[in-house]
């Protein structure tokens, strides 16, 4: 697998790097579906929605895995556009708060998920920060679920901050946070956390 910027794994036996994730979606949302909880329901709706980003203009995937090629954990995300339904549905909550220019020149995280028995490994992180090492966006912004969690603590030690909460996307139960950082995303012992 080709090197590519960004922070490596604490597991040196994980390798993160492109991955075709059209070819690798079962996989894919097998690891979200632990990681998330999702039902077998939920799980095919997924299948189709990731399927259908993928097509998108910049869309872009990363894989984490392990030696023996078996996927662990994976990040997508793609330059923001304000007709995307994501985006329609933050952007009455980010103008509220006075962020809606968050939208635009943006790079979205749409999806990042690591099995459970690899988390606090550093994939997460090595993920996130490898993939918007790349993208020509000058921020990056993604949405959560709205509770104090390890995920949303390594967001924040990246940089990322609240930009709206309490977002209600529909059939979702629990309401989401919106958070937003500039890029590159900020490094241990490159200020902050």
């Amino acid at each position: 697998m080709p090197s590519i910027p960004g922070d490596s794994p604490r597991t040196p036996e994980v390798q993160v790097g492109p991955v075709d994730l059209a070819a690798r979606v079962d996989e894919a949302l097998a690891v979200q579906a632990l990681a998330f909880g999702l039902s077998e329901e939920e799980i095919d709706v997924r299948r189709h929605i990731v399927l259908r980003h993928l097509l998108q203009p910049g869309c872009r995937a990363l894989g984490a895995t392990t030696e023996e090629g078996r996927l662990v954990g994976f990040v997508y995300g793609m330059p923001n556009d304000r007709a995307h339904w994501w985006s329609t549905v933050v952007q009455p909550y980010l103008r509220v708060t006075g962020a809606d220019g968050w939208l635009d020149e943006s790079f979205v995280i749409t999806e990042l998920h690591v099995h459970p028995a690899y988390q606090a490994r550093g994939i997460g992180r090595a993920l996130i920060t490898t993939i918007t090492d790349n993208a020509t966006q000058p921020r990056s912004i993604l949405s959560a679920i709205d509770i104090e969690s390890p995920a949303r603590r390594m967001y924040r030690s990246l940089g990322y901050e609240d930009l709206a909460r309490r977002v209600h996307f529909p059939s979702a139960p629990k309401p989401y946070a919106v958070m937003g950082a500039p890029l590159p995303l900020r490094r241990p012992g490159a200020g902050g956390i």
